[in-house]
C-alpha cells in the first residue's frame, strides 16, 4: 500500500507541465450530472498539516456548476481541490479555496498545539476512476499536493446523507449550470422562529444583491432557503456563557474574536444541503449580536442584526471573491498571514513586489506611490485609485486601491474588487 500511494502522490506533482495549460475537458465525457461530496480532516499545526478521509459522500442532487468552467483559472486560496483522470494524469477538475484552519495555524495557539477541523469540497461526480489530490502552497506559493484519495465509481460507494432539508426557491432565473447558485441556511431558529425565518430569507436576498456588482448581476443569480428549527433560538456565544444546540453548532469568540461567528461542523452543514443545488453558502444567524465571518469559497456568516445589510456583502466579498480585508487591525490574533517579501494572492492588496499583477493598469499616471488618502469622502465614494498604506490588518507594508471601500469600512465595492468579483461571476454563467 506504501508503495502505491507514494507513485500516486509523485504522478499528481510531476505530472508534465503541459497538462497544467491544458483546455477544460468535455463534461460530458468525465463526468455525471450529479455531485460527488469530499468529506475529510485537516489535522495539524504551524509546522505541518495532514489530511484524513472520512468519505465519500453522492448528494441528493444534480451538479450545480458550470459544465465548461471547470478548471479554476483564479490563482486564489492556500489549497486546491484537483481532480485528475487516474488512467492517463490529465486534469479534470480543480477549485481553490481557503480553509479555517488556515486562520488556526496563525494564531498563538495554533503555533504548537495540534487541531483538526472538518472540510468539505465538492465536484461532479466522474464516470471513471479519478485521483483526488488535495494540495497546498509551499514557501513559494506553488502548490504541492501533500494527500491523494482515489475514488473509483464503479466499485466505491458514496454514502448519501438521510437529514437532507427540502430547499426553499427563493429566487430563479435558470439552469443552475449557468448561474451562480447561493444557498442561504438559517442558523439558530426554534420551532417559534418559522415566520421570522421567511422573513429574513427575503431581508438576506435582498441584501445579497443589494450593492454593486451583485445588483447588476442579479439575472446570473438563483437564491435558495434551507431552513432547520430547532428546540432552541439563537446560537452559541461563550463570552454570554450561553451555549445552543443550533442547526450547524455556530459560535462566537472563533480564535478568540468575540465578533468572529463560525462554524466547524462541515459535515452536518453538507448534509443538511444535500438536496439544494449551490456554489456558495450563507449562514444566517438569527442573534442580534454584532458578528461574521467568511472563508474564500467555503461560507460565509451574517448575523440578523442592524448591520446585516453591510455584513452580508463584506463577507461576500471573502467567500465568493476571495478578496482580502483592507482594514487595519493589529491585534488579530492571525495578523501575520501575509508575508512582506512576497506579492499575497488576494486582488485587493499589495505588497508592491509585484504591483503589475494587481491594479496598476488602473493606477493613473503621475500618482504618488504611496498615494495620500482623502478625506472627507461620503459612503458611495471610494476616493481616486491609487495605492494607499494601510490594509491586510497591517498598517505598514501592505497597499489597497482607495481610501474607501466595502472591504475596509463598508463602503461601496471599490472598482478593483468590484472588477475582481465580476471576472468571478463569470465564470459560472459561460
Amino acid at each position: 500500500m506504501k508503495k502505491v500511494r507514494f507513485s500516486i502522490i509523485a504522478f499528481c506533482v510531476l505530472a508534465p507541465l503541459a497538462l497544467m495549460a491544458q483546455k477544460s475537458p468535455k463534461f460530458d465525457k468525465y463526468f455525471d450530472n450529479a455531485t460527488l461530496r469530499i468529506d475529510y480532516y485537516r489535522q495539524g499545526n504551524f509546522n505541518y498539516d495532514t489530511c484524513i478521509l472520512k468519505g465519500f459522500v453522492k448528494q441528493n442532487t444534480l451538479w450545480a456548476g458550470s459544465l465548461t468552467q471547470l478548471l479554476d483559472p483564479i490563482d486564489n486560496g492556500e489549497y486546491r481541490l484537483l481532480v485528475k483522470d487516474a488512467a492517463t494524469g490529465k486534469e479534470l477538475y480543480s477549485r481553490c479555496y481557503n480553509s479555517l484552519f488556515h486562520e488556526y495555524r496563525d494564531t498563538k495557539p495554533g503555533h504548537d498545539s495540534v487541531a483538526t477541523f472538518e472540510e468539505v469540497m465538492l465536484m461532479p461526480m466522474p464516470k471513471k476512476p479519478v485521483l483526488v489530490c488535495l494540495q497546498k502552497r509551499d514557501e513559494k506559493q506553488k502548490f504541492q499536493t501533500t494527500a491523494v484519495f482515489p475514488f473509483d465509481p464503479s466499485s466505491e460507494a458514496a454514502m448519501t446523507p438521510s437529514n437532507a432539508t427540502t430547499p426553499i426557491k427563493l429566487l430563479y432565473n435558470g439552469d443552475s449550470h449557468k448561474k451562480i447558485d447561493v444557498v442561504i441556511v438559517a442558523e439558530g431558529y426554534g420551532k417559534k422562529d418559522e415566520r421570522k425565518m421567511r422573513e429574513d430569507f427575503d431581508k438576506f436576498t435582498s441584501y445579497l444583491l443589494g450593492q454593486e456588482p451583485f445588483k447588476s448581476r442579479q439575472k446570473d443569480f438563483n437564491v435558495w432557503g434551507v431552513g432547520f428549527l430547532a428546540d432552541e433560538s439563537g446560537v452559541t456565544n461563550p463570552l454570554k456563557n450561553h451555549y445552543v444546540n443550533s442547526a450547524v453548532g455556530s459560535s462566537y469568540n472563533t480564535f478568540g474574536s468575540d465578533r468572529y461567528l463560525m462554524t466547524m461542523q462541515l459535515f452536518k452543514l453538507h448534509d443538511l444541503l444535500s438536496g439544494c443545488p449551490y456554489d456558495h453558502i450563507i449562514i444566517m444567524a438569527n442573534c442580534d449580536t454584532y458578528g461574521g465571518g467568511a472563508i474564500y469559497n467555503f461560507y460565509a456568516f451574517s448575523a440578523v442584526q442592524e448591520m446585516s445589510m453591510w455584513i452580508l456583502p463584506h463577507e461576500l466579498g471573502h467567500s465568493i471573491g476571495g478578496l482580502a480585508d483592507e482594514y487595519v487591525d493589529e491585534e488579530l490574533s492571525y495578523n501575520d498571514i501575509h508575508k512582506m517579501d512576497q506579492e499575497p494572492l488576494e486582488a485587493n492588496i499589495t505588497t508592491l513586489v509585484d504591483f503589475a499583477s494587481k491594479w496598476q493598469d488602473l493606477v493613473p499616471k503621475k500618482t504618488p506611490i504611496p498615494t495620500p488618502p482623502v478625506k472627507g469622502l461620503g459612503r458611495h465614494d471610494n476616493g481616486p485609485i491609487g495605492v494607499y498604506e494601510g490594509g491586510g490588518y497591517q498598517p505598514h507594508g501592505i497597499y489597497r486601491p482607495c481610501t474607501k471601500c466595502m472591504m475596509r469600512d463598508y463602503a461601496d465595492f471599490c472598482p478593483v474588487c468590484t472588477r475582481t468579483l465580476n471576472r468571478v461571476f463569470d465564470l459560472y454563467v459561460r
